[in-house]
């Protein structure tokens, strides 16, 4: 899979311009795997999903007995099964060249009454719209909601699943008790201390445990790490650049999509995102309207889809207000 994130090279447009099918496919991976999320490799990618994926994750349980001469089941195999569905999403951009003319691009437009859209606008175009889907899509990975122009996120469908038989534990429910408060500097030791804490003793030491933080908790962790007195800062050293982001072994990532004060503990590989975005169906279209009606409008076109999916609720740690 191919994750394009230089939006210096872009290709040379002339109005109309349509990159449909294989070729809009570079500027669909740039714009949603730009998204600090997906371009870390932080949750588990799956792409040409055209309309739904099943996520299954087996569990094994009494694999090993005593030896004996004949073959006796004794071991269980369960699976758990969710379904993936990305949810199709559109970008529709109409600008009117007349809003060029007394700017610095107005030369560019040329000298005409029948102006064109500047080449070098175009793929600044491209790369501002492609730019603002990865933010769009980085918030809607984790506190997105089912509404228009976005997709439920992990927050909502863990909260979702609540109750369940296969709902996530809580951080507030491990061994430090620890109330349902804001995330501060002087807290936020004892806050992940609980997380840690509630994480099962199944997770527990895998590789790719890791504990998901938003920008106000990666804020209040720094500061809690940079205390000239406090004790377990990091040397004690306030000025001395970003303290390490680990706690206790297991590493921090940084979501800046999650929610203020949510902290969420699970494996990459049981978060999931889907789309189609090398599907042949994606396509990214800069039509000049001229040739068409007449106007000064041109016309952006983007197509593509996302959505996440987690796979055993139960191995997820999850803290919030």
């Amino acid at each position: 899979m191919r994750k394009n994130q230089n939006f210096a090279v872009q290709p040379t447009l002339t109005a109309p311009a349509t990159y449909a099918g294989e070729a809009s496919a570079d500027f669909i991976a740039a714009a949603l795997l730009s998204a600090k999320t997906l371009d870390g490799g932080n949750v588990e990618i799956h792409p040409n999903v055209k309309y739904k994926s099943v996520i299954q994750k087996l569990d094994v349980s009494s694999l090993i007995s005593d030896a004996s001469c004949d073959f006796t089941a004794n071991a269980s195999a369960s699976i758990a099964e969710v379904v993936l569905e990305p949810k199709e999403l559109q970008v529709n951009l109409e600008l009117c060249k007349s809003q060029f003319l007394n700017s610095w691009e107005a030369l560019s437009l040329g000298y005409s009454a029948f102006d064109e859209i500047p080449r070098n606008f175009t793929d600044y175009l491209i790369s501002y719209v492609g730019g603002k889907v990865a933010e769009a899509t980085e918030t809607a990975i984790w506190s997105g909601a089912p509404s228009n122009g976005s997709f439920q996120g992990f927050e909502g469908r863990i909260t979702d699943a609540s109750g369940s038989a296969d709902s996530p534990s809580f951080a507030q429910s491990g061994s430090v008790d620890y109330p349902n408060t804001a995330v501060t500097k002087d807290n936020v030791i004892e806050i992940l201390t609980a997380t840690v804490d509630a994480i099962p003793s199944t997770v527990y030491g895998k590789e790719d445990l890791v504990i998901y933080v938003g920008t106000k908790v990666l804020k209040a962790w720094q500061s809690s790490q940079s205390g000239v007195t406090t004790i377990g800062s990091f040397n004690n050293q306030l000025n001395v650049g970003e303290k390490p982001l680990n706690f206790q072994g297991i590493e921090i990532v940084h979501a800046p999509g999650m929610s203020p004060d949510v902290i969420i503990a699970a494996q990459k590989s049981n978060l999931h995102f889907g789309t189609g975005l090398l599907s042949d169906y994606n396509e990214v279209r800069v039509l000049d309207m001229a040739d068409l009606d007449g106007s000064q409008n041109v016309r952006m076109i983007m197509r593509f889809t996302s959505g996440v999916q987690y796979g055993l609720g139960s191995e997820i740690v999850w803290y919030t207000v």
